[in-house]
């Protein structure tokens, strides 16, 4: 039985006279996702792409990597008939029957793009209705909620298919350029670069490690926790900084109720230069209005006064049990709760500033060499390549 892929591109379809370029950049995507499934072709179209696959691919894994790429609305798994209502007959109940024999109610749409098919979409559907009544009893129709929604789409071939599967969304990764994601072992950061990959950017991140106040293994749950964002947002590129002499610095020079926003400035001037090396044009967060001492409006403000590009905050209106949703449905969350402790929590003061002002930050940081713990920090940087697959050694 021939079998073909219908994928929708959704948010794409408004995008007008640059609907081509974001088109194209979607059908790289998934080139690249598909590339262990086996070879597809693909054939553009109207709000639609269909993918071909050629003898010995893996529909079945393709549907699974598929469900995972941003930029597709629903993808739906088809038989193709020839166009003769005879053939389509004598196929959608064999195509359909694991589907149906679950349901209990369903109905049939029928789309004729070739015009010149000799039935209407009303006798499309009728016909194959009442082929699928004969062939299961204990279904009923049911036009305004059905279990299965059956589809006879008419187009060169024609292609019966159950329910349509709902895509990831957004916009294909790297349509919107590329972002630098501060990334800690927490629950909202990993959602955070989740949530932007979505919005079609490409990302790079940045974690910061503390060694001996921080463990191997803090590092390593990063590294996991990118794996499974670059299921959806494709291969990473991580930037581990050697943060342990700015922390030292800080504990040993700031006032202690500062050291929280000192640091967080610190990550955000670090964050700025390892983006513009990397041609990124934003840096990524996890943080939450008021969630801890550090993300209290003013400390925000504090930190975004040394930040040299947008900061995009997604999270930024969520509760934690919103965030943990979403990690959960990432497969972050079992990962972010490992008890390996990040820099965040080294030298962490008894009663951070939880309202500090832009104008007490010159005092904060006196005596500290800014330029120069910077640069020391971004000179040491480690790189690592991260995909779905795991990590490779720049």
């Amino acid at each position: 039985m021939k079998e073909i892929i219908l994928l929708k591109d959704g948010e794409l379809a408004l995008k007008g006279l640059n609907r081509n370029s974001f088109e194209d950049i979607l059908l790289k995507n998934i080139k690249y996702r598909l590339r262990a499934c086996g070879k597809f072709r693909m054939v553009r179209g109207q709000s639609t792409v269909t993918l071909i696959p050629d003898e010995g691919a893996d529909v079945t894994a393709a549907c699974d990597e598929l469900s995972r790429v941003f930029g597709i609305a629903a993808y739906s798994r088809c038989a193709v008939a020839p166009k003769d209502l005879g053939a389509i007959l004598e196929l959608a109940p064999v195509y359909l029957a694991e589907t149906l024999r679950r349901a209990k109610t369903f109905k049939v749409e029928a789309k004729r793009s070739d015009k010149r098919f000799p039935y209407t979409s009303p006798q499309i559907s009728a016909e194959v209705g009442g082929k699928l009544l004969q062939s299961f009893p204990h279904l009923r129709v049911d036009v305004h909620d059905p279990d299965v929604t059956v589809t006879v789409e008419i187009r060169e071939d024609a292609y019966i298919h159950g329910n349509q599967c709902k895509g990831a969304g957004g916009m294909p990764v790297g349509s919107s350029g590329k972002a630098m994601l501060l990334i800690s072992g927490g629950i909202d950061s990993p959602v955070a670069g989740y949530m932007m990959a979505k919005r079609g950017l490409e990302l790079h991140a940045v974690h910061f490690a503390s060694p001996p106040y921080t463990s191997l293994l803090a590092e390593e749950k990063v590294h996991d926790l990118l794996t499974k964002v670059a299921r959806y947002s494709g291969r990473i590129r991580l930037h581990t900084v050697p943060f342990t002499e700015i922390q030292e610095a800080i504990r040993d020079t700031c006032p202690e109720d500062y050291a929280t926003v000192v640091m967080r400035r610190f990550m955000m001037r670090v964050a700025s230069r390892l983006a513009a090396q990397n041609d990124c044009h934003a840096l990524i967060t996890g943080e939450s209005v008021a969630q801890v001492a550090s993300q209290t409006m003013w400390a925000i403000g504090c930190t975004d006064a040394v930040a040299e590009l947008p900061v995009f905050r997604p999270c930024v209106g969520l509760d934690k049990e919103e965030i943990i949703t979403v990690a959960r449905k990432i497969e972050t969350f079992d990962i972010s709760v490992r008890p390996f402790e990040d820099c965040c929590t080294v030298f962490t003061p008894k009663h951070p500033r939880t309202r500090p002002h832009l104008d007490e930050m010159p005092a904060a940081e006196n005596g500290l060499d800014i330029d120069a713990l910077c640069e020391r920090a971004v000179a040491g940087v480690k790189l690592l390549t991260i995909s779905a697959g795991g990590v490779n050694d720049d």
